[in-house]
Order: structure tokens, then sequence, then C-alpha cells
């Protein structure tokens, strides 16, 4: 999964600097289909490919994660 995410990432990246630097007349397109690759494509891969496994619970701010925290703080400066 990692080496399609970053052969995807590096496709949209070229597909962009392509689109810059070529003269033609789909050059906005190649911007267009990078940026959309990225979004669309790249970046929801690599969240799935991040957060699996893990639980979303754990890094919201509740109740018990904020006295955790103040907990925490406390014993590092007593």
């Amino acid at each position: 999964m990692k080496y399609i995410i970053t052969l995807l990432t590096i496709a949209a990246f070229t597909s962009i600097i392509l689109g810059f630097s070529l003269d033609v007349m789909y050059s906005e397109k190649l911007i267009g289909f990078g940026v959309a690759g990225l979004f669309l494509i790249v970046f929801p891969l690599f969240s799935y490919y991040r957060w699996k496994g893990k639980d979303p619970k754990d890094y919201m701010l509740t109740k018990e994660n904020l006295d955790k925290m103040r907990d925490s703080q406390k014993k590092k400066n007593h």
C-alpha cells in the first residue's frame, strides 16, 4: 500500500509540474488531474493507511482525555 501511495503521489506531482512547464493546449487539464488525484485518491488512501487499526476516540478531546492530559502535566511539573 505504501508503494502505491508513493507512486500515485509522484504521478500527481509530475502531472502538476508538467502542466506548468509544458506549453500545450491541455496543460490546465494536467494541473487539474494532478490536484484532483492528490485530493481524491492519494489523500484518502494515505489517511486509510495511517488510521487503519487505530481508535479515533483516542485522538478526540473528550472529558476523559482532557483529564488524562491534565494529570500527565501535573506529574511532569511535580
